[in-house]
């Protein structure tokens, strides 16, 4: 065979092979993107497996927060937990999760529910000593069928108590939660509710390696705040549990938000705890910080350090209340309220 012929057939082959190879190179990829998009979309569907540790009664913020958290199918809900605050009638604990039972029970009208645990009455000795209860023996048992790359969510509305006492009887949960946080003032620290409530808890969990993003309430106050007109717009048409959930607005505002004597509806009242969830439903921009170490006088002492806080920075609140007041109403389409619903007795500041 001529040496011309010879080399014309031998590159007709290899540019045959190169073209195979460069299609079982497409094939293979479009095989790996397919199988991203599909386990993506999965991952977006998926339920969120949360625990929530809830001061409700101390004010209106956690019923909207506990509302929104069973009515939205993305959280499989393993279990809600209450928490002590100053200014919830001793002992704390205790009468949090009887207003933590009402709410779930009588205003959603939920006869089968997740677990409602009853969470500790007072805040931790020091920051190395936990305290017990029914809600960290809760927590830890939950915490164990979850691992490093499949955590439990806990959502933490108040005081820090029984987290920080679960991580403390058993340092090994931190491989296996995330904690989202409302607290502090800002990405400098400060003297905030929840955190004053129990400081050794959060300096406890900040010491620990656990994953931790905090909603703080600079974010809360930007984002999450409702004037008079704009909260009575919202709940106008939300039925049963807009008409409660406006009721207790209304007691709140008028006892310690509106001016005494003055006909002055201007100043807003925050719901400082739907930011915890927002972040969870992917309804938030946020940033990452070293973590610090939280100093008794609620200050930050900056460390050199390889940890993290993640600091939630906004909030998309118009998207946030659609999809809250959007579920409000499909799910009392679908259920029957009843007339405990409606009843006229308030959820905060409960003898």
């Amino acid at each position: 065979m001529p040496e011309g012929v010879a080399k014309q057939i031998v590159g007709s082959h290899d540019g045959g092979n190169m073209r195979l190879l460069r299609h079982l190179i497409r094939l293979v990829l479009l095989s790996i993107i397919s199988t991203s998009v599909m386990y993506g979309a999965q991952n977006a569907d998926a339920r969120i497996p949360v625990v929530l540790s809830t001061d409700v009664g101390n004010e209106i913020d956690d019923q909207w927060a506990i509302t929104y958290l069973l009515l939205q199918p993305r959280f499989n809900v393993l279990g809600v937990m209450s928490a002590h605050a100053p200014t919830i009638t001793a002992p704390a604990g205790h009468t949090s999760y009887r207003i933590l039972v009402d709410v779930v029970e009588n205003r959603l009208g939920m006869r089968r529910h997740p677990p409602l645990i009853e969470g500790g009455s007072l805040p931790m000795e020091n920051a190395k000593t936990p305290r017990s209860s029914s809600a960290v023996n809760f927590l830890i048992e939950t915490s164990r069928r979850f691992a490093k790359d499949n955590r439990l969510t806990v959502l933490m509305i108040g005081a820090g108590t029984d987290v920080a006492s679960a991580i403390l009887t058993d340092p090994t949960i931190v491989e296996r939660v995330r904690i989202i946080q409302m607290g502090f003032n800002d990405e400098q620290g400060g003297n905030e509710f929840n955190i004053a409530n129990d400081v050794y808890a959060v300096q406890a969990i900040l010491d620990s390696n656990v994953p931790l993003v905090v909603g703080p309430g600079r974010v809360c106050r930007a984002s999450l705040s409702l004037s008079f007109d704009h909260a009575r717009e919202m709940l106008a048409k939300g039925g049963a549990i807009g008409a409660w959930l406006w009721e207790e607005y209304q007691a709140w505002y008028f006892r310690y938000v509106k001016p005494l004597r003055v006909n002055d509806f201007s100043k807003p009242w925050v719901i400082w705890d739907d930011v915890a969830l927002a972040y969870v439903l992917g309804m938030t921009t946020q940033h990452t910080l070293p973590r610090p170490r939280l100093r008794d006088d609620m200050t930050f002492e900056q460390l050199k350090t390889d940890q993290t806080v993640t600091w939630i920075t906004d909030v998309d609140e118009q998207r946030m209340w659609a999809d809250f007041l959007g579920l409000v109403d499909q799910y009392q389409r679908t259920h029957s309220m009843g007339s405990r619903a409606r009843d006229h007795r308030l959820t905060f500041r409960l003898p």
